[in-house]
């Protein structure tokens, strides 16, 4: 049973940067991994996703070049560098594991979820 974990969350100026983690107790190492981030009254939305070995990642355009995720298979780790926040990054972000190593933006292909961690951007 994978359990995931995340921190890292906090408030930032707009402009600046944080880098959330996430820590699994199980075994990850096989699965495509990803960050979601849902506001309030908004719908969850998918923020990056990295592939089994961190050689393919993937973002969608409103954080496409200012948001890094990576892995750490050795420490059952991923993370996501975010720079340049801006107020609309504000949300929950969650870190979750696909049921394969293949990437995917499909919220549905994710079984295992972390509390999530907050983060603030303010203007």
């Amino acid at each position: 049973q994978v359990r995931l974990e995340e921190s890292g969350g906090g408030l930032v100026q707009a402009g600046g940067s944080l880098r959330l983690s996430c820590a699994a107790s199980g075994r990850t190492t096989m699965n495509a991994m990803a960050w979601f981030r849902q506001a309030p009254g908004k719908e969850r939305e998918f923020v990056a996703g990295i592939n089994w070995n961190g050689g393919i990642t993937d973002y969608p355009d409103p954080v496409k070049g200012r948001f890094t995720i990576s892995r750490d298979n050795a420490k059952n780790t991923m993370s996501l560098q975010m720079n340049s926040l801006k107020p609309e990054d504000t949300a929950v972000y969650y870190c979750t594991a696909a049921g394969s190593g293949f990437i995917t933006r499909a919220m549905a292909a994710f079984r295992v979820w972390g509390q999530g961690t907050q983060v603030t951007v303010s203007s």
